[in-house]
């Protein structure tokens, strides 16, 4: 009998810990919507109050990388059908638009225009493939698929952002990856 309850309780305390530590792997990120990956998508970004999504894309012209400009960054409104439109003047200018630098050929430093510390690089890999990889910190590279940002109050011009999380496929395993990095402006 003693033995039983004990196997009982290992089994119920190995499903409860496993339950835990999956609610630990969640994220707020994890609610969002995922958009349809197009061929030119190299990541999107997603914060609260609502699911519409910065999608930023290979900015393409006449089948060339557009050397001045080598990403487009718009909103997929999906609290308006999932409608494609355009950052305005002040999201491109003070938040989600993206400086680029060119580094040399086949390589360029980016980063948004709201917070410069943090930089990513667009790269062309094998197969004339861009690929935007992250550096998250932790000595690994990330190509990276998302960025979630989560904010607590703050105003409309300075948020309070408490952590950005990455998400992406470590370049040397070939794993999915996700880092969260708390911010200090």
């Amino acid at each position: 009998m003693k033995a039983g309850l004990l196997r009982c309780f290992f089994v119920l305390s190995a499903f409860f810990w496993s339950v835990g530590l999956q609610a630990q792997e969640t994220s707020p990120a994890d609610t969002f919507p995922v958009p349809n990956k197009s061929q030119n998508q190299l990541f999107y970004l997603q914060r609260q109050p609502n699911a519409n999504t910065i999608v930023v894309d290979l900015n393409v012209k006449n089948g060339k990388l557009d050397v001045e400009n080598p990403v487009h960054v718009y909103w997929l409104r999906y609290t308006e059908n999932g409608q494609k439109a355009e950052l305005n003047w002040i999201q491109k200018t003070f938040a989600y638009g993206i400086h680029s630098n060119k580094i040399r050929e086949g390589l360029y430093e980016l980063n948004f225009v709201s917070y410069k510390k943090m930089k990513f690089y667009l790269e062309r890999g094998t197969n004339n493939v861009w690929k935007v990889f992250a550096n998250p910190g932790d000595g690994s590279r990330m190509i990276l698929r998302s960025i979630y940002i989560h904010v607590n109050g703050g105003s409309f011009w300075k948020p309070n952002v408490e952590y950005v999380e990455l998400k992406g496929i470590d370049a040397a395993t070939q794993k999915e990856e996700r880092e969260k990095i708390h911010l200090k402006y």
